[in-house]
């Protein structure tokens, strides 16, 4: 109880510091593009319960609701290039930690349409804990192209997940050098770059 407020109230705090810079990021997507100014989309987290995720708008209006890895280029707005690139888009969803929906660190959660990826999260016991906004898979270059090994690596952290492991991955979200140590303790040979 006591870690869940502490939490929060960092999230909290993190999210009013973040509004001048989420601010000036929404206010390209409306020059862009207009309204709506944030994306939401269902997810799948704790147990398969389903949640609705919030982020700032980085695709065009017509963006297909697809995994950003199926979604060809034209789709991104070029503000929204510039503004994945800072991950000023992801800060919204320190309103989902507050709520409860997901954590700081933890597997990415899926969309409802990512059937075979959910599969294997279910066969490997994913869905036990929380999904994140940052996680191991994607601070070491997986993301859910491959649905089977993005949940092998899930697994991987749902086994080992630790205070310090949780530090090196949300370090690790902003900075590069903790990524071979994150890979080496897994025995993830084959680390993307990102």
């Amino acid at each position: 109880m006591i870690i869940s407020a502490i939490r929060n109230t960092i999230c909290l705090l993190g999210l009013i510091f973040m509004v001048p810079i989420i601010s000036m990021a929404i206010i390209a997507v409306m020059i862009e593009d207009g309204f709506p100014l944030f994306f939401k989309q269902k997810r799948v987290g704790l147990n398969q319960e389903i949640f609705t995720i919030y982020k700032v708008r980085t695709l065009k209006r017509n963006a297909p609701q697809v995994g950003t890895h199926q979604l060809k280029e034209n789709f991104q707005l070029n503000s929204g290039k510039f503004i994945r690139a800072l991950k000023l888009d992801e800060f919204p969803q320190l309103y989902n930690v507050i709520r409860g929906d997901i954590n700081l660190i933890g597997p990415r959660p899926g969309l409802i349409s990512q059937t075979e990826l959910e599969d294997a999260r279910l066969n490997n016991g994913v869905h036990k804990i929380k999904p994140g906004i940052t996680g191991l898979a994607q601070v070491l270059g997986y993301d859910m192209s491959d649905p089977v090994l993005l949940a092998d690596i899930d697994l991987l952290y749902v086994k080992h997940k630790s205070f310090k492991i949780n530090t090196m991955i949300l370090i690790s979200t902003f900075f590069n050098f903790p990524r071979s140590y994150l890979s080496a303790k897994f025995e993830i040979s084959n680390l993307k770059s990102i």
